[in-house]
């Protein structure tokens, strides 16, 4: 029997940290389905999660694997600082800039974008979600800053 490596480490990880946040929110109050109390969601989304592992786990014994990989140092170092970035400069860029910045960052981890796919990649997410969370919801964000001239 082969085992792919690779899904099966994941379907633990997915699984363990199922479990972290199940557990954590049980020190809240959970609730009923009528009346959710503040851990009721985050339980439910730790349960769905621990599930999804195992059927990730499972499928590790079906399928045969390359095994684990070097990392993809490239991916590390655009993918991990983009949220970092949108964090410190949400309130001094704006919501609009601080979107398409962060968006153009994170295109950058995959060798194969070429940049005006990645401008236009951006300039897509920005739209979106300057519709969904800034006129659509209505969320607190100045979508443009004060660190710009205009």
């Amino acid at each position: 029997m082969t085992v792919n490596k690779v899904d099966a480490a994941a379907g633990v990880l997915f699984i363990l940290i199922g479990l972290v946040f199940g557990g954590q929110s049980l020190g809240m109050e959970i609730g009923t389905s009528l009346r959710m109390g503040p851990g009721y969601f985050p339980l439910v989304l730790a349960g769905l999660l621990i599930v999804l592992g195992g059927f990730i786990v499972a499928s590790a014994f079906k399928t045969a694997g390359d095994g684990m990989s070097a990392h993809a140092w490239r991916g590390m170092m655009f993918i991990l600082p983009a949220p970092i970035f949108f964090g410190l400069t949400v309130r001094g860029l704006g919501f609009v800039p601080s979107i398409f910045l962060t968006t153009l960052i994170a295109a950058l981890a995959s060798m194969k974008m070429k940049l005006l796919p990645a401008l236009l990649l951006a300039a897509a997410v920005t739209v979106f979600c300057t519709a969904v969370f800034s006129y659509g919801l209505g969320l607190p964000f100045r979508r443009f800053g004060p660190w710009l001239p205009f």
